[in-house]
């Protein structure tokens, strides 16, 4: 409960509009579970095997969690036409 307020203000410090980097971290983690679900499911379903799917899972859940941040930061410094 303490963290979630910590994080929730630091979160909701930045008024311009664009994430902070600790929401795009945030973001990056959930998306990421999601995704390593969704690449676990479809690995099995692929190749049959448990140990496979999780080997597949475990290796692409970092890489994707680095390129995913990357790109919300390179578009956090895209300007808009706002």
């Amino acid at each position: 409960m303490l963290l979630d307020t910590v994080i929730n203000r630091k979160v909701e410090a930045n008024a311009s509009g664009a994430d902070s980097n600790l929401r795009s971290l945030l973001k990056t983690i959930s998306w990421r579970i999601l995704g390593t679900l969704d690449t676990i499911i479809i690995s099995y379903f692929v190749t049959g095997e448990v140990a496979m799917a999780l080997s597949i899972g475990s290796v692409e859940v970092v890489s994707k969690m680095i390129l995913y941040y990357l790109h919300e930061r390179a578009w956090a410094n895209v300007k808009s036409n706002k």
